[in-house]
């Protein structure tokens, strides 16, 4: 049986859509006498990418603290495209989630696409956020660049699942994924001691 495998990264370019105020993606194309390189810079956060402990608690543990199990193995995408503002606990009850689980949840913002940054992005709810917390799952992943709400005061999709040691995927795109399981494999580059990475996230079916 062939495997289908689905590219759920968002592509690093100078037009990617970057979170306000975090530093834009720049390439400079070095060309030499023989071979040619080029120069990137680009923040932490930029594109798809993966927030560590540290991204919330300066003294916490960086990407390097996470197992390398947590990011490939099996994988839920939770259809949430009929959600409201938010993720909630309602919307997460469609499926049995055990613990271990690597849960991706497909919104409205797979559909309306990453051309352009939105400011009205669905978000990760924090009842929901702690809900997925007690059932100690090893990731949480969500299709816009940040997995709370722009400039909202409840920090729980962040804190509760960090402060938990589970992984929070960001800027994946399920457009032409449907809902159901499949392996995921998701590794982050490796940047000791900080408090994100970009990351090229790949799902098999």
């Amino acid at each position: 049986m062939t495997q289908e495998f689905f590219d759920i990264s968002l592509p690093l370019t100078e037009s990617t859509i970057i979170y306000p105020n975090n530093p834009p993606v720049h390439i400079e194309v070095v060309p030499g006498a023989s071979t040619t390189h080029s120069n990137i810079s680009f923040g932490t956060h930029t594109g798809t990418h993966v927030d560590a402990p540290r991204h919330v608690w300066a003294e916490r543990a960086g990407i390097e603290g996470f197992a390398l199990s947590q990011f490939i193995g099996p994988a839920i995408v939770i259809d949430c495209t009929q959600a409201g503002e938010s993720v909630t606990i309602a919307d997460l009850g469609k499926v049995t989630i055990e613990k271990g689980a690597r849960i991706l949840l497909k919104t409205r913002n797979s559909e309306r696409g990453f051309a352009t940054f939105y400011d009205d992005y669905v978000y990760l709810d924090g009842d929901a956020a702690e809900w997925l917390a007690k059932r100690e799952v090893a990731l949480v992943g969500i299709d816009y660049l940040s997995i709370k709400k722009r400039g909202g005061t409840d920090h729980r999709p962040h804190t509760v699942l960090l402060e938990h040691n589970i992984v929070i995927l960001e800027g994946i795109d399920l457009s032409k994924v449907e809902a159901g399981e499949y392996t995921l494999m998701c590794l982050p580059l490796s940047f000791p001691h900080l408090d994100g990475a970009p990351a090229r996230a790949v799902l098999m079916k």
